[in-house]
């Protein structure tokens, strides 16, 4: 009892917790407007998958450049500086917006933005099993899942609010602010920290830390790229399709009003965000009764939740009745891969040496990543070529997915934790 008492009430903990509101709030509103100013305007599904797409390549570059920091340098100072740095870099965004051509402006400034947060996140996660003891790690792990999806339902929420009614001056300023309070509250964070003395060149260091994290997956512990590939392959077929069709479909295919489309489309991941907050919940509260063995049936159910979506589009007439099952399909396949990362997460850290966990949990979700910036180009192809066939990927994704689960029901079996 006194153990989850520690660390329910935590200092560090609830300082780590709070910052990921604050900051990650300042970046979902961010990253939902720039995309969808940038739709409006072009009228292109295909620069808008193009320019998602390319925002992921900085993130999935500094991932491991990120893990590797995060055990070698203070996670706090790390933290700090890139909030800091964030929300300068959305100020100068605001200057040059109006002197500049938004789309590639727009594009870079994405880039940065995602780049920022492949460094930033190995820092964060990497802090939790240092900060918690072993046996309260799931849980902790499912309050900073569910912290990061409260953020990420009012951002979208509040940014569809305030770019249909005032554009996308607000959202900037509301994000530096964002970012600068998140920085100066973490300035108070504690996180222990042993410095570690390096050997050579930091580029020879670096080297031999990937090294030695590629080494752990996939000869001292090989489920953990096994774990990798599955995730991998609901980034690319499930968790792509929404990001880039749920924005395409809701406005331009659904014959909503604009002004009334980005709303609902603000709405549609507010819900999204909502089904990830309850998956973490539910994650959290049921961790001593989730087993290994259960990732290949929440799988499954993914496929099913995206396959009843694409049944939705294809035979609702009514572009709200249609819209409502779509975003609730959508929400369950939230709920259910917020369980499955959060396990995924919770053995990865269970499974790793300590002093590897920040490089080995980035190169796990750095490969996890690699196909967001795949899907995301393909679907935005695919839908800018589709035409009103809109529900076919949602079939094609389900039924590979069926298959992928299937295939890897017993890979979790040899978690062994």
């Amino acid at each position: 009892m006194n153990k989850t008492v520690k660390f329910t009430f935590s200092k560090n903990f609830i300082l780590v917790a709070a910052g990921q509101i604050i900051s990650l709030f300042g970046n979902q509103i961010l990253r939902y407007a720039l995309p969808l100013y940038l739709l409006n305007l072009t009228g292109s599904a295909a620069i808008f998958g193009t320019i998602q797409a390319a925002a992921f390549l900085p993130m999935l570059l500094l991932y491991p450049v990120g893990g590797i920091i995060a055990d070698r340098f203070n996670k706090r100072n790390i933290m700090v500086i890139l909030d800091f740095f964030t929300g300068i870099l959305i100020l100068l965004f605001c200057v040059l917006k109006g002197v500049t051509d938004i789309v590639p402006l727009a594009a870079v400034v994405m880039m940065i933005l995602y780049g920022i947060q492949g460094a930033y996140q190995p820092a964060v996660k990497a802090s939790v099993p240092v900060l918690v003891e072993a046996e309260h790690l799931m849980q902790a792990n499912s309050v900073i899942d569910v912290i990061s999806s409260l953020s990420s339902m009012a951002g979208p929420v509040m940014g569809g609010i305030l770019f249909s009614i005032s554009g996308l001056s607000p959202i900037l300023y509301v994000s530096a602010v964002c970012f600068f309070a998140s920085a100066v509250m973490e300035i108070f964070i504690h996180i222990p920290y042993d410095k570690k003395q390096r050997e050579g060149s930091i580029f020879a260091a670096g080297f031999q830390d990937l090294k030695g994290s590629f080494r752990t997956m996939f000869h001292e512990e090989t489920v953990l790229w096994k774990m990798s590939f599955v995730f991998a392959s609901v980034n690319l077929f499930l968790t792509s399709l929404i990001l880039v069709g749920l924005p395409i479909i809701i406005t331009q295919h659904l014959s909503f009003p604009l002004d009334m489309a980005n709303r609902l489309y603000g709405y549609a991941e507010g819900t999204l965000a909502a089904g990830n907050v309850l998956g973490g919940i539910l994650a959290g509260v049921l961790s001593r009764k989730w087993k290994p063995s259960s990732v290949s049936p929440l799988i499954a159910g993914c496929a099913l939740s995206v396959f009843t979506g694409g049944i939705a589009l294809q035979l609702l007439k009514a572009p709200m009745f249609a819209y409502l099952a779509l975003v609730t399909c959508c929400g369950l396949l939230m709920v259910l891969e917020a369980l499955i990362t959060v396990q995924i997460m919770s053995y990865l850290q269970l499974l790793t040496p300590s002093e590897q966990i920040g490089k080995v949990t980035a190169c796990v979700l750095c490969i996890c990543m690699c196909a967001n910036p795949a899907g995301q180009f393909f679907y935005g192809m695919i839908f800018e070529k589709i035409g009103n066939d809109i529900y076919v990927p949602f079939y094609i994704a389900a039924c590979v997915m069926f298959g992928i689960g299937f295939m890897n029901r017993h890979t979790f079996d040899k978690v062994g934790v």
